[in-house]
Formats: C-alpha cells, sequence, structure tokens
C-alpha cells in the first residue's frame, strides 16, 4: 500500500493537467453509490457541465459544434444556468451551430451565436452552473458533439482556465463499488497558493427525458439530486488525516432546503456548492472547509463517494441518474491560479474492489 500511495503523491503531485480523466457520480437507487465515466477533452455526446462566478469575476464559456458523428448540419444547443444564489432555479436558452462553430458566452452579457440577446441575465454576484446538451436527430443519434472550456477572470489578476467536463451518452457503470474508488486532487502552497475553489456539479437526467429530443437535465429538488463524500487529506509523508462527510450539492447557507438536505443525507454535518480545502488555504470567498482544522500545506484531497440514503423519502424523489462532476481552483489571491478536473482512481489491490 505505500507504494501505491507513493506513486499516488508523486503523479498528483507533478501532474496538474487539464487533460486528465474523471468520474461522475451517483446513486441509481437508495444506498447505491454508482458511477458515470466523464472527459474533459472527448467531444460531448451528452451533456458537458461548466462552473461560472460572477463575483467580482467575469466568465467566458467557449462552445464549438464538432460534427463527431458526420451528419454534416446544422445543430441545436440547450443551455441551462443555475445560479446557486437564486436556489439554483433554471434559466435557459437554445442556440443554434453550424459544423465546426464556436461561440463564446459572456456570463455578464449573454448573447446567442448570432449575436442576439439570449433572453438570459444574471445578477452581478450569480455564480453557478452551466449545463449544455446536443439535440437529437432521427434514429436517436446526437446531431453534434459539443466541446467546450471556460475561462474565469478575477478582479485581483489570476485566472482559471480548463475544459468542460462531459459525459458520453448518459451511460453508466451502475451498481455499487467498493472505497477504492474515488476522486483525487492534488494542492501545495508553491507561488504564494493560499485560496481555494472546490466546486461540485451534481445534476439528473428525469425519469420523463429518456426519449425527448431536447434534454432537460435538472439540479433539484437538492433533497434528492447532490453528492455525498468522505473526506480525507494525506500529507507528503503519506500520513492520512481524517476529516469529515461533506455533500456537494446547489445549496447555499442562505438556502431554506439546507437543513433538510443534511438530515436526508445522514453522517454528513455540511452541504455546499463549493469548500476550501482546509485552513491552510481556505475559501476564496470565505465558504465552509473540506477539512476543518487542518493546516497541511503540500499533498492530496481524498474523496470517496458515500452510499446514498436507504430511506423511503430519498426513494419517492431520487432521480433516475445524478451525475457528478468537480473542479478545483487554487490562487494566491493576485496574479497566479489554475483550475482544474478531479481526478479518478481505482487502486483495487485484490478482489474485494469488484462491483457489488
Amino acid at each position: 500500500m505505500r507504494l501505491v500511495l507513493t506513486f499516488l503523491l508523486l503523479t498528483l503531485i507533478f501532474s496538474f493537467s487539464a487533460n486528465n480523466n474523471s468520474f461522475a457520480g451517483g446513486g441509481f437507487a437508495p444506498g447505491d453509490a454508482a458511477i458515470t465515466f466523464t472527459n474533459t477533452d472527448s467531444p460531448d455526446l451528452f451533456a458537458s457541465s461548466y462552473f461560472f462566478d460572477l463575483r467580482e469575476r467575469e466568465t467566458f464559456i467557449q462552445l464549438t459544434h464538432t460534427d463527431i458523428n458526420g451528419f454534416s448540419q446544422s445543430a441545436t444547443a440547450h443551455i441551462q444556468i443555475f445560479n446557486v444564489g437564486n436556489l439554483c432555479n433554471e434559466n435557459d436558452f437554445f442556440d443554434t451551430y453550424t459544423v465546426n462553430d464556436t461561440h463564446t458566452y459572456n456570463m455578464r452579457n449573454i448573447q446567442t451565436n448570432d449575436g442576439n440577446p439570449s433572453g438570459v441575465v444574471l445578477p452581478d454576484d450569480a455564480y453557478g452552473i452551466v449545463i449544455v446538451t446536443a439535440g437529437v436527430i432521427a434514429q436517436g443519434f446526437n446531431a453534434a458533439g459539443f466541446i467546450g472550456n471556460l475561462r474565469i477572470i478575477d478582479n485581483n489578476g489570476y485566472e482559471y482556465r480548463t475544459n468542460a467536463q462531459t459525459i458520453l451518452d448518459g451511460t453508466s457503470t451502475g451498481g455499487g463499488f467498493s472505497q477504492e474508488v474515488f476522486y483525487s486532487f492534488n494542492f501545495n502552497t508553491q507561488g504564494g497558493i493560499n485560496l481555494s475553489d472546490v466546486v461540485g456539479i451534481t445534476y439528473a437526467i428525469p425519469d420523463n427525458e429518456q426519449e425527448s429530443e431536447l434534454f432537460e437535465l435538472q439540479v433539484l429538488p437538492p433533497q434528492a439530486i447532490f453528492s455525498p463524500f468522505d473526506i480525507d487529506i494525506y500529507d507528503l509523508n503519506e500520513v492520512p488525516f481524517s476529516c469529515r462527510d461533506i455533500i456537494f450539492s446547489c445549496v447555499n447557507e442562505d438556502n431554506p432546503l439546507l437543513e433538510e438536505v443534511l438530515s436526508i443525507a445522514g453522517t454528513a454535518n455540511v452541504a455546499s456548492f463549493e469548500y476550501g480545502i482546509n485552513n491552510a488555504i481556505p475559501h476564496s470567498k470565505g465558504g465552509e472547509l473540506l477539512c476543518p482544522g487542518n493546516v497541511v500545506e503540500e499533498g492530496i484531497v481524498v474523496l470517496r463517494p458515500e452510499a446514498y440514503p436507504n430511506t423511503e423519502a430519498f426513494a419517492v424523489i431520487a432521480p433516475q441518474f445524478p451525475i457528478f462532476s468537480g473542479f478545483v481552483g487554487l490562487n494566491n489571491g493576485d496574479g497566479r491560479g489554475s483550475f482544474d478536473s478531479f481526478w479518478y482512481y481505482n487502486i483495487c489491490i485484490d478482489d474485494n474492489c469488484a462491483p457489488d
């Protein structure tokens, strides 16, 4: 095990790239912790997710129609925007792309691909989720493979940039997995890094959307659409520090449903859309920490998916396909910043790691 952890630490510490794979997690039924694989570089055949932030920041989201299926025709993108500060209520619009067409959305002044107003106007302090899905043509094939990236410019001078996380056709492994399947990301304080943004996006495919031509994905209700994790930090000497159970959901401390989410979720005592890492690298906006009381300045964060609650109330409102994607940003509050997707790892060393 020491050899495995050493390899993980070396890989994560020296590799902070946007070209990594990650997975999306969710329970297909109460008690499961099923996962769905995503990729940050492949064209989207189903949905792609982005983080946007206008709190003393500017956000630009670029989208391209790659025509991955070779139909050589225009495609419709359904763009859904969920503002955490507005209880994650949806704003959306549709946009048309020709083959190999590219457009950049300024989230402070959102215009469509042809230069017209989108009809969506966000408040100055909005932040949250953008999800893009492609329209479907005959025989159920997607007309486009959309690929995209995001750029966030902070007023303090640093930038966050990374690719969107996409899910291919909504496929999933299904079933439950052992705790040897987990997310991870590395961190350090080099270059004066002292602030962080750890963002978790959970959305769902409603049951009635499976035959739809234009998918209407959802992030509500927060009592059902959330992702629970057990958090640990490993320092450079491979010493583990146990943190706490947390929930990623489209909520903040002002959401009136926050207490209900926590009561359903079980062992977690905190739920939020975003976190800081620890006391050494707290949240850029003063939010909750993954590991309060911890002061490790360099190492890795390990997020192990928790099982969804096996309760009657959750079973009634649980969506069919919850999906998760995670991003981590590090900055020094000045001119240095980096942004990337969570890494996905499976360090199975025996048969106990096989799917349940």
